[in-house]
């Protein structure tokens, strides 16, 4: 087999799967399927976004890291008297008026393009103008949608006059939804083919965007955009049982996951028994360990300390693991859930050793497009602590912190399983629960990521309508709430991802059932 790809856009992983039988490798395929992605879910993901790129080859490993920056007209204060409540989750904080999840206001300085084209001019074999033009045949040929996507799609974005998406033609299916296509986004896309990142960041494009964001009184200045840089780092490790474990820092989630796991070392979840009343409430507390000290210490790394040698270590282990034995309350500090779905992410392994794991975002969406750009914009300052003083508190070219966290585990040096997920802070939930199953549970790719999840980031255990009735009861006699959703899948991350057996090079890809993705093999 020549490699892999799983996604949640089937379109999209059919591009990443050509480009891998051309011979193109592990990043081409990413960054030419993240374009499609852009084309087929633009409320998802977009050139106005940001996101985390973790990339394994034979001679290194590197996290890019281009989450979106507070533009330079923020002020620290600017929304503390707004404050309506913080999701319980920990995705973002309400304020009046959704100052911060619509609009121009809500809209931090994109990372998309410049992450993307590092990654490919850098790690990649194929010309950056060649990666785009499968997106720009897309977007000007349109793509199959359902009606009900098609006539929300067709609502006038702010900022634009029309709406970018247009109908093509009426699908063959009987039933079925429409062609839709974006002219506006084929042409933007063009140009950057025909430029590079300089001509969003420093060119015309960078002009247009400015000017918009100074006519709809947004915080990002042409400044901005011009002094964007993406962040070049190695991924942070942890073992666990035999594996190593390497995930992203901080402002993404991967912190969170290693300190999770860390705390989960101390108990024999295989001994446990899987999804058993004591399982669910031991994983169940140790997640909402780690997310009451991500609440208290981490935030953009570039602003503040945070302690990673501290947060991985065994003697803080050790103290969570006496406290969840002890049946002790873990308080997770809220200003009083909400789960964004509007992510997406890849995994790719090529047949020379290289994966890929690329998670990318508008947030939720600013539900802003420049005019005749075709493009919407994130609203990454919605999960700002609107506070100032605080770890996550709004400064001008900080990065809010976020779910995203592309992982890759490792046995000695070797790939074993690339996984990655959108979904908000549940991100850091759904990759967990995938990396337990098929470590801890010896489950194939599929079986783990298709197996119920349950959440806990608040006072309540969110569990999926899969985990029986008698088991949640139970967990409350141990002594924590716990409600089971009315859906079987979805509503915990869609989690997307690759096991590579270390002896044959095997491998062995799934796609969370609960979306409508794929994984498929390129022979």
């Amino acid at each position: 087999m020549k490699g892999m790809i799983t996604a949640p856009q089937p379109l999209a992983v059919d591009v990443g799967a050509n480009v891998l039988a051309d011979g193109g490798n592990a990043v081409d395929a990413a960054v030419t399927a993240a374009f499609v992605q852009m084309v087929t879910t633009p409320r998802s993901c977009g050139i106005g976004g940001f996101g985390m790129m973790n990339i394994h080859t034979a001679g290194q490993e590197i996290m890019l890291d281009f989450h979106g920056k507070a533009g330079a007209k923020v002020e620290p204060a600017m929304w503390e008297d707004r404050i309506v409540r913080e999701n319980p989750t920990g995705y973002g904080y309400m304020l009046q008026d959704q100052v911060n999840e619509r609009g121009y206001k809500s809209i931090t300085t994109p990372g998309t393009v410049a992450g993307l084209y590092k990654a490919q001019t850098e790690y990649g074999t194929l010309p950056w103008r060649e990666v785009l033009q499968p997106a720009i045949k897309v977007a000007t040929e349109g793509f199959e949608v359902a009606s009900s996507t098609a006539e929300a799609w067709k609502r006038t974005p702010v900022g634009s006059e029309t709406s970018p998406w247009v109908g093509v033609g009426k699908s063959p299916y009987e039933g079925g939804g429409e062609l839709i296509a974006n002219l506006d986004m084929a042409r933007t896309f063009s140009i950057l083919a025909e430029g590079s990142a300089e001509v969003f960041y420093q060119g015309d494009l960078a002009e247009q965007i400015a000017e918009d964001m100074e006519r709809g009184g947004g915080f990002v200045t042409l400044e901005d955009l011009n002094r964007y840089e993406v962040t070049v780092t190695r991924p942070i490790y942890s073992d666990y049982r035999d594996y190593t474990i390497a995930s992203n820092q901080p402002p993404g989630g991967g912190v969170t996951i290693l300190q999770t796991l860390k705390i989960l070392e101390g108990y024999d979840l295989a001994q446990m028994g899987y999804l058993t009343p004591e399982y669910v409430y031991t994983v169940s507390l140790a997640m909402k360990a780690a997310w009451a000290d991500r609440a208290n210490l981490v935030g953009d790394a570039a602003f503040v300390d945070v302690s990673i040698e501290d947060l991985l270590s065994e003697d803080r282990a050790v103290r969570w693991r006496q406290v969840i034995d002890a049946r002790e309350t873990i308080m997770i500090p809220r200003w009083h859930p909400k789960e964004s779905s509007d992510t997406t992410h890849l995994s790719v392994v090529d047949p020379w050793g290289n994966v890929v794991g690329l998670t990318h975002s508008l947030g939720s969406g600013a539900d802003v497009i420049t005019q005749g750009l075709g493009f919407m914009y994130n609203n990454c300052m919605n999960c700002f602590n609107p506070v100032p003083g605080q770890v996550n508190s709004i400064e001008s070219g900080k990065s809010r912190i976020t779910g995203m966290a592309p992982t890759l585990v490792k046995v000695g040096e070797k790939p074993y399983f690339t996984v990655g997920a959108p979904g908000g802070t549940r991100i850091v939930t759904g990759i967990l629960h995938a990396i337990l199953n098929v470590i801890d549970h010896r489950m194939t790719a599929t079986e783990a990521i298709a197996g119920p999840r349950f959440d806990c980031q608040s006072d309540v255990i969110v569990a999926q309508a899969r985990i029986p009735p008698s088991v949640c009861d139970r967990v409350k006699e141990i002594g924590h709430d716990i409600n089971r959703s009315l859906a079987s899948y979805g509503g915990i991350a869609s989690v997307h991802g690759i096991v590579v057996n270390p002896e044959t090079g095997a491998l062995d890809g799934g796609a969370d059932p609960g979306d409508s993705g794929m994984a498929m093999g390129v022979m």
